[in-house]
């Protein structure tokens, strides 16, 4: 398992092609070298709407490159222009080699000056539509089940692009996929 990227944002005001004005820190960018993990998150990154981003639970968003070429795909459907970036999926960390379907909430991702515990799957909200640029976006993450999913800081410390990373099993209770099924009201 890999961590490609490491991504931040602050608050930015942005106008959608929809026409809509919104407050988000969803265009997540790349950063180089080492960037120093708080319990709150990465430094440098922000959240627009704190009640439902960010916060001991949520303070990082890890997604799998595996699935950047689907959504490229349905953008091209979409017509939407640009290609996609790492940090596109408003991800803190773009990783390769654990999808949602081997992640479980508990599981430790070990990497090498930190660590982080998988809390629970990422739910799509209307600035992800307007974020990737067409109003089906929400919709194609929960019927894919595409959705990533957020990690707690366990230990403190930095992270770095070109990592690779541990996977410590937890208790393998409720896994991230049968979690965001549940709750966006598909079966598996």
């Amino acid at each position: 398992m890999h961590l490609l990227s490491v991504n931040t944002a602050r608050v930015e005001h942005f106008v959608a092609t929809s026409g809509l004005a919104l407050d988000s820190a969803i265009r997540k960018r790349r950063r180089s070298g080492a960037v120093a993990v708080g319990p709150l998150g990465l430094e440098g990154d922000e959240q627009a709407d704190p009640t439902v981003h960010g916060g001991l639970a949520k303070a990082v968003y890890a997604y799998p490159h595996e699935h950047q070429a689907f959504w490229s795909t349905v953008r091209g459907q979409a017509k939407v222009a640009g290609a996609l970036q790492p940090g596109d999926m408003g991800e803190n960390l773009t990783i390769t080699g654990l999808l949602e379907a081997k992640a479980w909430l508990g599981d430790v991702l070990r990497f090498p000056d930190c660590e982080l515990v998988v809390s629970e799957p990422r739910y799509p909200c209307f600035k992800f539509n307007a974020h990737m640029g067409f109003n089906q976006a929400a919709k194609l993450m929960a019927q894919s089940g595409y959705c990533g999913f957020y990690l707690a800081v366990k230990r403190e410390g930095s992270i770095a692009a070109g990592q690779d990373f541990e996977l410590v099993p937890g208790p393998r209770e409720v896994g991230v996929v049968e979690l965001f099924r549940a709750k966006m009201g598909k079966k598996p």
